[in-house]
């Protein structure tokens, strides 16, 4: 037990920052049909973004996997604060931990008031989460976009 309790603090010592660069190129808004209600109209966002980053000094001995993940956060039009993943990935060795990734959004990016049409600028992070062998989970921000990215007027699918 002593030895559990010796390698979960030992985690605590090592306070290593991954650099990153988290660039958003566009970001397009198309309204489509809800999965539940054909007849129902929702905004759907598509997000092109540029991913690089070194995750190799998150990794020693007790590193089992870095969890990534790409963040949106803004308020909605009645003032509730959202933060929305679009994009995720998983880091098992630390050969893998430099990321150069170009891409959109892997996950739907909805909201529930169904229209992004009033909203205020999302603000975009790439976050991580070490997942030890033993001990605590520890999070962080590698990047995060210089300036909030404003939601375009909606197209229409053809």
């Amino acid at each position: 037990m002593a030895l559990l309790a010796a390698i979960a603090l030992s985690t605590l010592v090592f306070n290593a920052q991954p650099t990153g660069n988290l660039a958003v190129a566009s970001v397009q808004v198309y309204s489509s049909n809800t999965r539940r209600y054909a007849t129902k109209r929702q905004d759907l966002t598509f997000v092109d973004f540029n991913i690089t980053a070194d995750f190799t000094p998150l990794f020693n001995w007790n590193t089992k996997q870095i969890f990534l993940y790409l963040q949106a956060e803004y308020n909605s039009t009645v003032g509730v604060k959202n933060e929305v993943v679009i994009w995720d990935r998983i880091i098992r060795r630390k050969e893998e931990a430099n990321v150069n990734f170009v891409g959109k959004n892997k996950y739907n990016f909805r909201d529930l008031s169904t229209s992004f049409k009033k909203t205020p600028p999302a603000s975009y992070s790439l976050q991580y989460n070490v997942m030890p062998y033993a001990g605590m989970l520890t999070y962080g921000e590698a990047a995060r976009t210089p300036k909030p990215v404003a939601f375009p007027p909606r197209k229409t699918r053809v």
